[in-house]
């Protein structure tokens, strides 16, 4: 393969400052944080008034870009307080505001004309005439909606080519369109298009049906390999674990329920195409993830993107990576094909890493007496086996001995107890994760 111009940017989540911070320092070259209040992420924002200017500010010391979300839907009641704090943040003087409300993005095309505004996934942009509607209207950049093919994507850019394109490629997705989603808010009064998705989608439900005065549990059937099944002639509903007797009445047609756990987004091996079809930010998603999380979703993206614009061939290290991590499973996504059922993990609701496990976090280095600095995050001993993760590499270590601040030796050391010293013979640099192997790692293409 020749090699390619240098164009695509990878956009990570910073959820506060330290996962900005491990973001840039793992291959980040843009982030994206909440405004407080006015995101999507309202209630696990890590960030305040003071912080994101401190954000905006660290970005760009280190040459780097940061994008504002502000993509609520608002209502009367917020619109003074929105364009107040809108102002405030416009002369810290953003990359970019991420926004959905159409009225509010004529007003900061409007009133801030020199900060760009990218349009938020929200919007549910899925064809080429709205991209244009976008653009004419002053919008930089289109934040696409997860439910594209890559020949939609391909389509819009040949149709609208003056206008950038930005598409997930990691992370979490929402089970309703774009995230248009009302299920918490009829569970728990928390709407998620105002930044408060309790993830109501993600709990445990089973089909079930009246009998008398309960709620009579269905016999579950598989959805892929009972195709014959038929089901008996009952009104159904869901049933919640822990609200047994509330029913949420439920239809089904051919392609399934309509409240389901989606798997999570990797989309890593498909990035040649991804970017063929005119995609310019490949974005990650997770603002309330890990620091781990945001290291490892840099590290591997960023190196497969740099050997795709080398000529370079995939390296599968980079899945495996990823598949490391936290996650609910992985799915590609609609980029090649809707995934129907074999995008729902029907297991869980929870995100859990079945082969690793990160132990602990670098806090420092004593270069005079090789000691690393450690906060310990699980259980760690004497003769333990650990990855320690850098930006550009992984090294194998065992763990000989452990010490306290006093220079005591320990037999081990616990999650929540604080920092303990461990010898090591290089410095791992100012964002270094231990990682220990609980299981074998298998990886099969997804």
């Amino acid at each position: 393969m020749d090699k390619k111009i240098k164009i695509a940017e990878l956009l990570i989540p910073a959820g506060d400052m330290e996962k900005l911070e491990v973001a840039f320092a793992y291959g980040a070259d843009a982030v994206y944080a909440g405004v407080p209040a006015f995101s999507l992420r309202t209630r696990e924002i890590g960030f305040r008034a003071n912080s994101i200017e401190a954000a905006v500010n660290r970005s760009h010391e280190l040459g780097k870009k940061i994008y504002l979300a502000m993509n609520i839907y608002a209502h009367n009641l917020k619109l003074n307080a929105f364009i107040e704090e809108m102002e405030r943040v416009a002369d810290l003087k953003p990359d970019a505001f991420i926004l959905t409300d159409p009225g509010l993005i004529q007003e900061a095309v409007k009133r801030f004309p020199h900060i760009p505004v990218h349009l938020s996934t929200q919007s549910n942009t899925t064809n080429w005439l709205t991209v244009k509607f976008w653009r004419d209207l002053g919008v930089k950049r289109i934040i696409l909606s997860r439910e594209l093919q890559l020949t939609e994507i391909k389509k819009m850019h040949e149709e609208v080519p003056d206008i950038e394109l930005e598409a997930f490629v990691h992370g979490a997705i929402c089970i309703a369109y774009s995230g248009r989603c009302l299920i918490s808010n009829y569970l728990n009064h928390r709407d998620a298009n105002q930044g408060t998705c309790t993830n109501s989608c993600r709990w445990e439900y089973k089909l079930a049906y009246e009998k008398g005065s309960i709620l009579e549990v269905e016999k579950q059937q598989n959805p892929i390999k009972d195709e014959e099944y038929i089901a008996p002639e009952k009104d159904y509903f869901l049933k919640e674990a822990y609200r047994p007797n509330d029913k949420f009445p439920i239809t089904e047609d051919e392609f399934g329920t309509f409240l389901m756990n989606s798997k999570d987004l990797c989309s890593i091996e498909l990035l040649s195409e991804i970017l063929d079809s005119g995609v310019i930010s490949l974005k990650a998603e997770g603002r309330t993830k890990s620091a781990y999380y945001a290291a490892m979703v840099s590290r591997s993206y960023r190196k497969s993107l740099d050997d795709y614009y080398a000529g370079k061939d995939f390296d599968p290290q980079n899945l495996r990576d990823l598949m490391a991590l936290s996650s609910r499973t992985y799915t590609s996504g609609f980029y090649t094909r809707n995934p129907r059922q074999y995008g729902e993990n029907y297991d869980d609701g929870f995100s859990a890493s079945h082969t690793h496990r990160v132990v602990a976090t670098l806090k420092g280095y004593d270069s005079e007496k090789k000691l690393a600095r450690i906060l310990v995050k699980n259980r760690i001993l004497p003769g333990m086996k650990v990855d320690v993760l850098m930006p550009k590499e992984t090294r194998r270590i065992i763990i000989n001995d452990i010490f306290d601040k006093y220079n005591n030796k320990k037999e081990a050391a616990h999650g929540g107890a604080g920092e303990v010293f461990i010898p090591l013979d290089f410095n791992p640099g100012t964002h270094a994760f231990f990682r220990e192997e609980i299981n074998e790692l298998k990886v099969e293409s997804l």
